[in-house]
This record gives structure tokens, C-alpha cells and sequence, in this order.
């Protein structure tokens, strides 16, 4: 059987591979082929995540027979009708999918859409909450006087550059003291 595998964490500052490790050594031992691999790096509140819309292409040319995912989380949090629509759609290709981790899926019978609605809503409410810790947090952060977001950037006017230039120092040298780009320096020394 050729399987794709479909593999996300939420931030590019998250590794997959331990989920791919796995998948593919299941894989290996069902003695399935993986033709495919697809990995997003974000959020599983939407579906427009590139790998994502890209394994429904493929899966639409049918160039795998099953879509492997490590559970219904990685697939999806956008909630139960968005979940169902995109296994039915697989489905409707003629694409199985099956979840490493929830393997009872597949033992549910008449009652795996029920099972898989129920485990589709406890992942959206558990993005729900994280979203609202993170929220929690940041507002406790600001109430405490912490600065968040990007650290300001230091501006420089030509005035400055010229002022420095002035007092002997070389373009580079401007540029490292007033913490900025030496094109910047080259550029605001004509302005």
C-alpha cells in the first residue's frame, strides 16, 4: 500500500520528526510504502496551510492509498464539521486515513464518526484554552510593566550621521555606534 504521512506542529520552532520517526517504522512494519511526506509548521485552527492543501491535491490524483497522521490534532483543531468534511473529502478520493496514536478509530465501527466528533471538539477546546492561557499570560506580563513584542529598533537621523562623520568616524564605524546598517549610514549621510 503506498501512504502518505501528514505531520504538523504548531510553530517552525517545533520539530516533526519525532512523529515522523515513528510513522514511518509503523509504516515499515505494515509493510506499507511512504510516497509522501507532508509537514506544516502552524496551527491546526485552519485549512489553509500549504502542505496541507497540497496532500488534498495529491490525494485528489490519488497518489497514495492512505493518509497517516500521528492523531486527529495534527490533522485538525478547526472543530467537528471542518474535521469530518476533511476525512470525508479524503474518503471521497478513495483515500483511507488512519491515526497512529488513536488506533481505535478503525475498531469503532457505526460509531466512528461519533468517536471522531468527540476527539475533534476536545482538540479545538484544548486550542481554545491555549490561546486563552497565552492571553492570560500576556496580560499579566504587561500588567507587571513588561515590555512585549519586537525590541525597538534604535532610529538614526541624517543628523546623527553627519554628526558622527563630523567627529572623524568611518561609515562603519557610524553604523556600529548608532547600532544600524551601513547601507542605512551610507544612505542617511546623503539625505
Amino acid at each position: 500500500m503506498r501512504i502518505a504521512l501528514y505531520l504538523r506542529v504548531s510553530t517552525d520552532k517545533q520539530e516533526t520528526e519525532n512523529q515522523a520517526v515513528e510513522l514511518r517504522e509503523f509504516a515499515a512494519k505494515q509493510g506499507w510504502k511512504v510516497v509522501g511526506e507532508y509537514c506544516d509548521y502552524e496551527s491546526g485552527s485552519k485549512s489553509d496551510r500549504a502542505e496541507f492543501q497540497r496532500m488534498f491535491a495529491d490525494a485528489s490524483k490519488r497518489r497514495f492509498d492512505l493518509v497517516l497522521f500521528w492523531a486527529l490534532d495534527r490533522l485538525s483543531r478547526e472543530g467537528v464539521l471542518e474535521t469530518l468534511q476533511h476525512l470525508n473529502r479524503l474518503e471521497s478520493y478513495g483515500i483511507a486515513y488512519r491515526s497512529f496514536t488513536e488506533q481505535y478509530f478503525d475498531s469503532c465501527g457505526v460509531f466512528r464518526d461519533v468517536i471522531i466528533s468527540v476527539a475533534a471538539t476536545l482538540a479545538k477546546q484544548e486550542r481554545i484554552k491555549r490561546s486563552e492561557r497565552t492571553k492570560a499570560g500576556l496580560a499579566i506580563a504587561r500588567a507587571r510593566g513588561k515590555t512585549l513584542g519586537r525590541p525597538k529598533t534604535l532610529t538614526a537621523t541624517p543628523r546623527d550621521v553627519r554628526r558622527l562623520r563630523a567627529s572623524g568616524n568611518s561609515f562603519r564605524v557610524t553604523a556600529r555606534k548608532l547600532g544600524i546598517s551601513l547601507r542605512s549610514v551610507q544612505r542617511l549621510a546623503v539625505s
